[in-house]
């Protein structure tokens, strides 16, 4: 291991990785010289979720450009038999998984920017939106996060040594605009904080993570770039720099905003700068924050 290459002999798993926050990581973890498996559902062999052209495969592509090692498999991370199949996959393949992280989030699928597709807002008041997506924020969001943590723990349990890393929002400082959005997150965040406290007598650590405003594909195609903070890489630069930190544990069961990571880190964002904490404005509406 060399400074320019922190993680050269760590394996990591970036689930979620076919575009968005997911992929920004995957490409961080390749800058640092990882050995990256990279999973999703839109497959260049496949059909692509919401009609998108971004593929795993090509996720994977970029980590090796980078100077990583990508590993690109394909898993609908609300199945829990795909799940299972997939760590079971990677633990016969490289032997261990020094860092798991969760990016699954399709609670935003087929939404324009304005509209999702049963004709609701984001921030449109709870009494006005179809209970259904509400399940299925669950299921892609908190659900699909369980099955993989569960999934890969009894691994690290055993090596007690592991770190689990979910990419969320962070809900302490008020309601995040959207009854749906607000509960998925606040669910993520306590199973992360859940997750800790089971996972640190035997030395693996669960925390969350929360980007800003990220400027994702779906955003970019979306018309509403000019309202973003930050690009992907910068929540990778972070999980790099959490996963390369002997000292990670300091952070379990926490949610830490990237912007305060890049502080503590020294990590930039792709231009050099160092954006500050994003604050969701209820007036104006959080769309697709985080992900993807």
């Amino acid at each position: 291991m060399t400074p320019a290459l922190p993680l050269a002999n760590r394996i990591c798993l970036v689930a979620g990785a076919s575009r968005g926050v997911g992929r920004g990581v995957a490409r961080a973890l390749g800058d640092a010289g990882a050995t990256v498996i990279v999973t999703g559902r839109s497959s260049e062999a496949g059909p692509h979720t919401d009609q998108r052209p971004e593929t795993f495969e090509d996720a994977a592509r970029e980590v090796e450009a980078a100077g990583g090692k990508g590993h690109p498999y394909r898993c609908d991370h609300t199945s829990e038999r795909e799940v299972d199949g997939l760590v079971s996959w990677a633990l016969r393949r490289f032997g261990r998984l020094d860092c798991v992280v969760d990016a699954v989030w399709g609670g935003n699928e087929g939404y324009d920017g304005e509209r999702y597709p049963d004709g609701s807002a984001y921030g449109t008041p709870f009494w006005r939106r179809p209970a259904a997506r509400l399940g299925q924020s669950l299921e892609a969001g908190v659900y699909a996060q369980l099955l993989l943590a569960r999934a890969v723990a009894p691994a690290m349990v055993q090596m007690r040594a592991g770190l689990i890393v979910t990419i969320s929002f962070d809900t302490a400082a008020g309601y995040l605009g959207d009854v749906f959005y607000d509960l998925a997150k606040a669910a993520t965040n306590r199973l992360s904080f859940a997750m800790a406290q089971e996972l640190a007598p035997f030395g693996v650590t669960a925390l969350g993570l929360s980007p800003g405003h990220v400027l994702t594909e779906r955003v970019r195609d979306a018309g509403l770039a000019a309202d973003t903070t930050e690009t992907p890489l910068y929540a990778g630069r972070a999980v790099a720099a959490l996963a390369a930190d002997p000292e990670v544990a300091r952070h379990a069961g926490q949610v830490p905003h990237v912007a305060d990571l890049a502080r503590l880190y020294g990590f930039t964002d792709r231009d050099g700068s160092q954006p500050g904490r994003y604050i969701i404005n209820e007036r104006k509406g959080g769309g697709d924050v985080a992900q993807g």
